[in-house]
């Protein structure tokens, strides 16, 4: 049997958002009151409910003070 070669599993983009979302002191009232978002599209992009565009995506990671990206 040939020998399977183990991949590690990259953190996407949506990942990595969701995370800084989780960690942060922040509220998703407070956070969206920053970032300019809706505090329900952060509940349910968190929750994976929803997908979020890719400006609401940078809105968000410039009020978190991060920025997004692969590698």
């Amino acid at each position: 049997m040939p020998a399977t070669k183990t991949k590690r599993k990259t953190k996407t983009i949506v990942d990595q958002l969701r995370e800084a979302i989780i960690v942060t002191d922040l509220t998703n009232y407070r956070l969206g009151k920053d970032a300019g978002v809706s505090p329900g599209v952060i509940d349910r992009f968190v929750s994976g409910d929803r997908d979020i565009r890719l400006a609401t995506a940078a809105r968000l990671a410039t009020a978190l003070g991060i920025e997004l990206r692969t590698k």
